[in-house]
């Protein structure tokens, strides 16, 4: 329950694995085109890749916006391309916003080795964490007390850890806020893909285009940034797919250029520019991949509420947002509040789409039956005041072993 992974779908993708087995076999009309792959590629990427790719983007948001393949960078994962987008657009010690709470891996990501310094925009559960103005403004404020100067906010839209979609007002927010300021917008889009209910998914870039900035503002147009990959999307995280798609030329040629590092393999690149071109097969797994998230996140929230536990309100993501009595003695692995930098205490990240119906449904019991024991003995408050002690202990303990920061990259993966 702490793996932000979608395995509801594999069977589409392996059902249409084996209908084309000359993308899997590294052909193309029956000849093989092993040579042309093996050698080395432009870091560029494979430009049928890269077109498919851009229409893809654009097919999840509605056909609303459109893409140019010139202006997408290839990255081995959503890791990587968040990091070079920070190493070309910021300096070491300035600051980045970061609405909270947030995916714990942005520690690591944005600024282990950029030395970037992340300012927590403070979102509340009052108003569904939701970004206000005020917030915005506060952190600003906050980052100039420090001395630290502000160069962008980044977003995630879909919502990691809060499987919330962002509202138009949320953007253009933003939008106004990042004129003000004189910064950029770096929206994180990896869940784009996973909208399973209303409302409807906003891109910033679709955001963008109603403001008219190309035209009316093209200072904040070359500022803004978008971060994807098909980790999610297309459940497909261990083959390392990412991007960053940017109207700023320099960020591109920049972004380019340090992709050496990271690049997303030639075999990796053709195979799934084959699948990406089947409209008929990307058509029916986002409506079914959809279909199957909504189902899954019913029966969790089902089975949460027959334990006593309610969690907010979502419609995308791969997780839920729960609130409060989770203990170390249910057994089960989530993310804490903490760990995604909560402004409240009591929440904790629950993933639902990484598991079978069966682990669930043993998951669920365990919640209920925890629910069940407390409720007979009156000692909830005690139990949870027990918890935190614990968990004190179990910090100092984890403190006390602490080698190098390094040490939790295993942690922030599982996390993802």
């Amino acid at each position: 329950m702490g793996l932000a992974e979608n395995q509801l779908s594999f069977d589409l993708v392996e059902s249409w694995l084996r209908k084309n087995p000359d993308a899997m076999g590294l052909k193309k009309d029956g000849e093989s085109v092993f040579r042309e792959l093996a050698l080395f590629q432009d870091y560029h990427g494979l430009p049928a890749f890269k077109n498919e790719l851009v229409e893809y983007m654009a097919k999840i948001r509605g056909n609303k916006v459109t893409f140019d393949p010139n202006n997408l960078v290839l990255a081995a994962g959503a890791t990587s391309a968040n990091e070079t987008l920070i190493f070309c657009l910021f300096d070491p010690g300035q600051a980045i916003l970061l609405p909270t709470p947030y995916y714990p891996g942005f520690n690591r990501d944005l600024k282990w080795r950029t030395g970037v310094e992340i300012v927590p925009v403070h979102c509340w559960s009052s108003n569904g964490f939701r970004i206000k103005m005020s917030a915005l403004e506060d952190a600003y404020q906050s980052a100039q007390t420090l001395n630290l100067k502000v160069k962008g906010v980044l977003i995630t839209n879909p919502s990691n850890p809060l499987g919330t979609t962002m509202t138009r007002e949320e953007l253009n927010h933003l939008i106004t806020f990042a004129i003000a300021k004189n910064i950029h917008i770096i929206s994180d889009e990896v869940f784009a893909g996973t909208v399973f209910d209303s409302p409807g998914f906003i891109s910033i870039m679709e955001a963008a285009m109603d403001r008219r900035l190309e035209n009316e503002n093209p200072d904040l147009w070359n500022r803004i940034h978008i971060v994807y990959s098909l980790s999610k999307d297309l459940g497909l995280p261990g083959f390392r797919v990412g991007m960053i798609y940017s109207n700023n030329e320099t960020v591109v040629s920049a972004a380019t250029r340090m992709s050496s590092f990271g690049l997303v393999s030639s075999q990796t690149q053709y195979l799934l520019s084959n699948m990406l071109a089947n409209k008929k097969f990307t058509s029916k797994y986002m409506k079914e991949n959809q279909k199957r998230l909504k189902r899954k996140r019913e029966m969790l929230v089902s089975g949460l509420r027959t334990s006593g536990m309610e969690c907010l309100k979502s419609n995308a993501g791969l997780f839920c947002w729960l609130w409060k009595t989770i203990l170390y003695e249910v057994g089960l692995n989530m993310t804490a509040g903490e760990s995604c930098h909560c402004s409240e205490p009591g929440w904790f990240r629950v993933c639902f789409a990484s598991m079978s119906q069966a682990t669930l449904q043993i998951a669920m019991r365990r919640l209920r039956d925890f629910s069940e024991r407390s409720s007979c003995s009156g000692r909830i408050g005690n139990k949870i005041s027990s918890q935190q002690q614990n968990m004190s202990s179990l910090r100092r303990k984890l403190l006390s072993n602490w080698v190098h920061k390094l040490s939790s990259s295993e942690c922030d993966e599982q996390h993802r």
